[in-house]
């Protein structure tokens, strides 16, 4: 097996180029239609470097340049040491104050901290990601960040259940989140290569950016070595594109419904997105006939929890120790018209985890299936741990190989976004919206390579390239056309 270790740094061009030709090409419709189900399951905010940057032949924090890995200050001069991990404003007494300005392991010393324990939430916001990758140099994360040097920290994912399936399967090496910034955006580019829009969008919600085109701060504090930065948090740009969480208008909701009002809907006093029209996948599958669903961890508790007219949201904002933290702002769906309470459309298509495990089950998944795990198992930093999410997906996965279904099966797993956590390859050039930073995939399949690391370009809408070349459907027309469609990932000739 052919691994970028194993080839000199000046052949690794053409090997690569050499990849993205064969995608033009690439696996016959009679190879792809061997793949009968495809699956893919959403974690949350991590880089790739956070979690793989240790993975054996992928392009690893070994190969990260002296000025990826060397941070600079706020000023643009080199920082002494790494800032110190901000928490709640103040140095977090779990890690050392003085870290050398360079990656370090969290889960050793000294701060070992094991991937069972949650670890403080990273900014990570849309204008946010774009200053922190700089131009591609990506030295700028830990200046830039409420959380201090934690930005550079990770872990050796060797232990990992998904770290055994990338060994076993797939892991992409060179995929990054289709925009910059968060959950929201990142969610949306996933089902419609898109970026929600709303001309009203109150003048109160919108970006407010300085003389430099930088997001606003609040306070002044020249040197990260003195503290985090505050940002002051917008949902809109200036022309009123949605880069940021803004709430859906359908229950589940973080906005409550309107006293008196309908209670499936979110109250308009609270200013949640309009209801959107954009073309998504689920448009075009459902036009030639493809079936489909959005599972989501904790749908049902959470759509009962958000009708609730007043009192606290015990679902929505993980109000007790251990309930699902449900977040209406991963359910991308749920944005749109097409989808709204009362039709045919949203009973098909938003369904609740224990659905999808039924379906599993009884051999009766959707042809596109999509996963989003509840909060406290999709590893989000601040709210999950990394065991409790890997354990969950990868308990997913054994269950779906030991299925009737496996044999046709193709799963993706990837993450929403970098959550804020620094990787120091450059993203591609894109557009206004992206791509963002580099993120963990997995493919796994009977059809997946094996053993290997796949460093074909790729983004998030590299998802809906396969899904649309899989099923011969129009594609969408913010997929980007210089990322690879995914179909490097598979060998149709084995077995």
């Amino acid at each position: 097996m052919l691994r970028k270790s194993q080839v000199a740094p000046a052949l690794w061009l053409s090997v690569l180029l050499a990849g993205c030709a064969a995608l033009e090409t690439g696996p016959s419709r009679e190879d792809l239609a061997k793949i009968e189900h495809l699956v893919v399951i959403y974690a949350e905010n991590r880089s790739f470097d956070n979690l793989y940057g240790l993975f054996p032949g992928a392009n690893g924090i070994a190969n990260a340049s002296s000025e990826a890995a060397t941070q600079l200050d706020r000023d643009g001069t080199v920082l002494s040491r790494l800032p110190p991990v901000w928490k709640h404003g103040k140095p977090d007494p779990a890690f050392p104050t003085k870290l050398p300005n360079r990656p370090f392991r969290i889960d050793a010393p000294p701060s070992s901290l094991p991937l069972s324990v949650p670890i403080p939430d990273p900014v990570h916001l849309f204008y946010v990601n774009q200053e922190q990758i700089a131009g591609g140099r990506n030295n700028m994360f830990a200046a830039l960040s409420n959380v201090g040097g934690l930005v550079m920290g990770y872990y050796d994912g060797s232990s990992m259940r998904m770290w055994k399936l990338a060994r076993e399967f797939v892991l992409a090496d060179n995929f990054f989140q289709a925009a910059f910034g968060g959950s929201f955006l990142n969610h949306q580019w996933l089902i419609c290569a898109c970026t929600p829009h709303d001309p009203h969008a109150p003048a109160s919600l919108r970006t407010q950016l300085d003389e430099g085109g930088r997001l606003r701060r609040r306070g002044n504090i020249p040197s990260a070595l003195d503290g985090p930065l505050w940002f002051l948090e917008d949902r809109y740009s200036p022309d009123g594109y949605a880069v940021n969480s803004v709430q859906p208008p359908y229950q589940p909701s973080a906005i409550r419904p309107a006293a008196g009002g309908d209670p499936r809907y979110a109250d308009p006093a609270g200013s949640p997105l309009p209801p959107q029209t954009t073309k998504t996948i689920g448009d075009t599958l459902s036009a030639k006939g493809i079936s489909w669903a959005w599972y989501s961890g904790a749908w049902k508790l959470a759509l009962e929890d958000g009708m609730k007219p007043s009192g606290k949201h015990e679902v929505i904002y993980n109000a007790e120790k251990g309930s699902p933290d449900f977040a209406p702002h991963h359910q991308p769906f749920n944005y749109y018209a097409r989808f709204a309470p009362g039709t045919a459309d949203r009973e098909r298509h938003l369904k609740d985890y224990l659905d999808f495990v039924e379906a599993i089950d009884r051999g009766t998944l959707p042809q596109v299936a999509f996963y989003k795990p509840e909060g406290v198992l999709n590893q989000h930093p601040g709210d999950a741990d990394l065991l409790a999410g890997d354990r969950h997906i990868a308990e997913v996965i054994a269950r779906i190989r030991a299925s009737t279904l496996w044999a046709k099966t193709a799963i993706i797993v990837t993450y929403d976004e970098n959550g804020g956590f620094w990787d120091h390859v450059a993203p591609p050039k894109g557009d206004r919206w992206g791509p963002g930073t580099r993120i963990p995939t997995i493919v796994v399949s009977p059809w997946a390579k094996k053993g290997y690391v796949d460093s074909t370009p790729y983004d998030t809408t590299s998802i809906l390239k396969f899904i649309t070349r899989r099923f011969g459907l129009e594609p969408l027309p913010g997929v980007r056309e210089n990322m690879g469609d995914l179909t490097g990932a598979f060998d149709f000739s084995q077995r």
